[in-house]
């Protein structure tokens, strides 16, 4: 599969951490999701309706972020692919979680998580 829909930088504020101040005082986290489908129907017909509408999923995908705290971001990319993969044209997705302010003692740019999931017949 070629097509994707690519939704990337999208910002959350959630309260994922295995320290009880990562619960307390939340933090930003960063999500970008690679859908892989056929986007010949939505090209052809030009309906929204035939695609996966990105700010849609973008909604869902903040709720999980927002939602239930989980103590690994690999919970929570894991969490975020099954949203991605709620819609049945979708094939494939890869999904990074980055945590800009994870609580490491030394100067860093980013930690992220990604992982990718095909949809099993």
């Amino acid at each position: 599969m070629t097509d994707r829909i690519q939704l990337t930088g999208l910002r959350a504020r959630g309260r994922h951490g295995v320290y009880d101040f990562e619960r307390a005082q939340g933090q930003d986290f960063v999500v970008d999701a690679v859908l892989e489908l056929d986007l010949a129907p939505a090209a052809a017909s030009d309906d929204v309706t035939a695609t996966v509408h990105y700010g849609e999923l973008a909604e869902r995908l903040v709720a999980v972020v927002t939602g239930e705290p989980v103590n690994l971001i690999e919970t929570l990319a894991d969490r975020l692919l099954a949203v991605c993969l709620a819609d049945q044209r979708v094939v494939a997705a890869t999904v990074t979680v980055h945590k800009p302010e994870a609580p490491v003692p030394h100067t860093f740019t980013d930690v992220a998580v990604t992982m990718t999931r095909t949809r099993t017949p």
